[in-house]
């Protein structure tokens, strides 16, 4: 089991709590716990990223290998039921653009592996499909970065 990161994280990091200059051993800690086995996230989300343009994506392009392939078995089976019960539960339009996003595969490789998401977003009942709603329906674990940080025990101490 690892946690698996959603784009919001990375993103949200970037802009607000952690951004480089200002919180650098976050970034320092990602590597780290991806070193350790314990931090992915998915090549489709590296992809988003990396489409930014951004220190964000300069961030990324050298930690590619913190973003894994997703075409395996396992995940086509996880995906086919995510598909089930979003084409059961969501108008086309929403079905179409979650089906477009990372979020779908994100879903459908945490379910196949045992993973933890990690992401800012919550649950809600609405028009889009989110990924706190698809995790609930296939039984993913899924928590906020604060709650990852804290599980964790990470500490940012200055240095003195």
């Amino acid at each position: 089991m690892a946690y698996l990161l959603d784009a919001d994280v990375f993103i949200d990091a970037k802009n607000h709590h952690y951004r480089f200059k200002v919180c650098p051993a976050f970034w320092e800690w990602l590597c780290f716990a991806n070193s350790k086995g314990k931090l992915i996230s998915i090549k489709e989300v590296y992809k988003e990223l990396i489409e930014r343009g951004d220190m964000l994506s300069n961030w990324c392009k050298p930690r590619s290998g913190v973003f894994v392939d997703t075409g395996d078995g396992e995940t086509y089976g996880s995906l086919q039921l995510l598909a089930t019960w979003v084409n059961e539960n969501y108008e086309q339009a929403a079905q179409n653009k979650f089906f477009r996003d990372a979020d779908f595969v994100l879903v459908g490789f945490a379910h196949a592996h045992k993973h933890t998401i990690v992401t800012h977003e919550v649950e809600a009942h609405g028009y889009d499909v989110k990924i706190p709603n698809a995790c609930k329906a296939l039984g993913v674990p899924v928590i906020n970065p604060f709650q990852m940080l804290a599980d964790e025990g990470v500490k940012f101490v200055l240095a003195k």
